[in-house]
């Protein structure tokens, strides 16, 4: 950048180093991690086999040989080393653990499939595995911390065009003030398209802070050159643009998309099927207790159902295990439940107090309805305070980009119960769009396990 400004005897218009991993020092650390990942793995077999005195049979040779290339395989597909993955110590070591575990399940059910294992040391073989975990993730580690020192911890070079506007939000970006510079965005003009690839030399994203009227001459400038050139345009602030798209012959602003990926959509449902399965045949001695004591404290019917909004803002029939008189339930959730609640039996009360009531909602997840960890589904006309949620935060209807959940993270927060003030609704929705915009399989898991210890809470009443 300092031989670009001297070059054009514009060094003060030329502002910041550069900053962020350019291509090829990316391609550089991409493949130095996936050359100590591999290493690391087949290093911890071989010293396994050592350390237990095993020899290295055929069974053994295999599966020290299969192991790295696919631990770096599944690592590749699974996003491992990705540019800002590779410059967070935590997640890169996470990552490429967990790649490794996948790679060795996978080679011992090929050999279990196979009847290969009579000649393999499974204690040799697991010890391996550890420790090739533990040599990955310090290697992946050590290597996150050295690169972050010299890339400010950004995983891309960014060049911000400044042509008579300012943007002081993007501290980390390379600037250029190419008025100053004497640069103008002339698709007819060669030399001028050379000056401007010169400064955009090396740089991954350039963004482009103009006046409205000189966007499209950007526009049809950063179309020649091998980087994302974006615009920056206040209208995208105002409609919360998160990318483009074109239908037919005309461009489109893009505002939402589903929050999970495909492959993504299909874990979850996946995870939420066995579940819901295992949970229904494990728990049916306690659907049967409990249906005998509600039949016996008042004779109504056992389970209730309420009309909720689900994913997409389509209402549900939610079910549940009656807690209330039977002619005193509250299909409409008009009244929120309050402590010593006169509607609520005895028996109501027991299995309201120990979330036993929502198991029924099992079947909701089996049936598609539900999943298991989501944002809890409210009632259409819930309010908090005197406020109906979605007056309280227009973000509220975000949360119903997924399936309501059986269970979710405001829940394990400790965010239940009635919404008396209007802050009470606001912890909720921040836990739930912070689920929504963060979701893994791991966390669900997480907060499936977080959950047990919640489930006797002093506001579930």
């Amino acid at each position: 950048m300092n031989a670009i400004s001297t070059i054009y005897g514009a060094q003060s218009a030329v502002r910041n180093r550069p900053t962020g991993l350019g291509q090829g020092q990316r391609l550089a650390v991409q493949g130095m991690v996936a050359t100590c990942d591999g290493a690391a793995v087949y290093l911890a077999v071989f010293v396994s086999c050592l350390l237990h005195d095993v020899a290295f049979t055929h069974g053994t040779m295999d599966f020290a040989a299969l192991l790295p290339p696919l631990t770096v395989g599944i690592a590749i597909v699974s996003g491992a080393y990705q540019g800002r993955v590779l410059l967070a110590p935590l997640a890169s070591a996470a990552r490429g653990v967990r790649a490794m575990l996948y790679a060795a399940a996978a080679v011992m059910f090929v050999f279990f499939a196979i009847k290969a294992t009579q000649d393999l040391s499974r204690i040799a073989s697991l010890f391996g595995v550890v420790l090739g975990a533990c040599g990955l993730a310090t290697c992946r580690m050590i290597i996150a911390i050295r690169v972050r020192g010299t890339c400010n911890a950004v995983a891309e070079r960014i060049l911000l065009i400044e042509d008579g506007s300012r943007c002081a939000d993007v501290k980390w970006a390379c600037r250029a003030e190419v008025r100053a510079m004497g640069l103008e965005p002339d698709a007819d003009d060669p030399v001028m398209l050379t000056r401007i690839g010169d400064l955009m030399h090396r740089m991954d994203r350039v963004v482009v802070c103009c006046p409205e009227d000189r966007r499209e001459r950007w526009a049809a400038v950063l179309t020649s050159f091998d980087a994302r050139g974006e615009i920056i345009d206040a209208q995208v602030d105002r409609l919360g643009v998160i990318g483009a798209g074109r239908v037919g012959n005309r461009g489109t602003l893009v505002v939402a998309a589903h929050p999970l990926a495909p492959h993504h959509r299909i874990v979850k449902r996946g995870f939420d099927i066995v579940a819901s399965v295992l949970g229904l045949v494990a728990l049916s001695p306690v659907f049967a207790v409990v249906a005998l004591a509600i039949l016996r404290e008042d004779r109504g019917p056992v389970f209730f159902w309420q009309d909720r909004l689900g994913q997409g803002n389509r209402t549900f029939r939610m079910l549940k295990f009656r807690s209330m008189r039977a002619d005193q339930c509250d299909a409409a959730a008009n009244r929120l439940t309050s402590r010593d609640d006169p509607r609520v039996t005895r028996v109501g009360q027991f299995i309201r107090a120990t979330s036993i009531d929502e198991l029924p909602q099992l079947i909701n997840v089996l049936t598609g309805q539900m999943s298991i960890v989501g944002p809890r589904p409210h009632a259409p006309m819930a309010k908090a305070g005197t406020k109906l949620y979605w007056q309280v935060d227009r973000r509220y209807w975000e949360r119903h980009a997924l399936k309501p959940g059986l269970t979710g993270l405001a829940q394990v927060r400790g965010h239940r119960g009635a919404t008396d003030h209007e802050d009470h609704l606001r912890a909720r929705l921040q836990a739930d769009l912070e689920y929504r915009n963060g979701w893994s399989i791991w966390r669900d898991f997480r907060i499936v396990l977080a959950t047990i210890r919640v489930l006797i809470h002093p506001k579930a009443y």
